[in-house]
């Protein structure tokens, strides 16, 4: 699917016992895919996601968990993931916080041309402690073991059009070489 397509329904595995969430691939050019390190978890890198609230399409989820993890309001959609991808929590984090079993996802590939600068971590509850932008290949190889599946299905969606974007390089751009924080 392109762009933000019409998600106006439930996920089907709710009932199941998984926890309706987005996840957003933020990409930008000459740069490369937005990863935070999780706080309080040592190389516990991830993408941003969350849950979607009562009455609200996953769109729109999106973006609001866009603005609250990462500070950002101008990134663009640029595809949706046409299937809700699960995960299970590891048995060590059941019945931790949390009554479901895991998470049913709908994913987004966001494109972001605005400057580091305008990335705020504590816009909200802070979500990570640091973040980098990540090369698309690397990034199954950061994942904690019980995301990655998801993550490897996102991917087969995701890594060509997300290194396109990436692939288009600015100028005036100085990267970084080592995470914020």
């Amino acid at each position: 699917m392109n762009a933000a397509s019409a998600d106006t329904g439930s996920p089907p595995d709710v009932k199941r016992g998984y926890r309706p969430c987005v996840g957003l691939m933020v990409v930008a050019p000459g740069r490369g895919v937005f990863i935070g390190e999780r706080v309080g978890v040592p190389n516990g890198w991830q993408m941003p996601q969350g849950g979607i609230d009562p009455g609200e399409v996953p769109v729109e989820a999106a973006m609001r968990e866009l603005e609250e993890e990462t500070g950002l309001e101008d990134a663009s959609i640029v595809r949706t993931h046409p299937n809700w991808l699960n995960y299970d929590l590891p048995s060590w984090a059941l019945g931790r916080r949390t009554r479901w079993i895991g998470q049913t996802q709908k994913w987004y590939l966001l494109r972001y041309d605005g400057p580091d600068s305008a990335i705020d971590l504590a816009r909200h509850q802070v979500e990570f402690d640091s973040w980098r932008w990540g090369q698309v290949d690397e990034v199954l190889g950061l994942i904690v073991d019980f995301k990655r599946e998801v993550y490897r299905r996102m991917l087969d969606d995701f890594a060509a059009p997300a290194k396109a974007i990436i692939a288009v390089s600015y100028t005036h751009l100085t990267l970084p070489t080592t995470p914020y924080v």
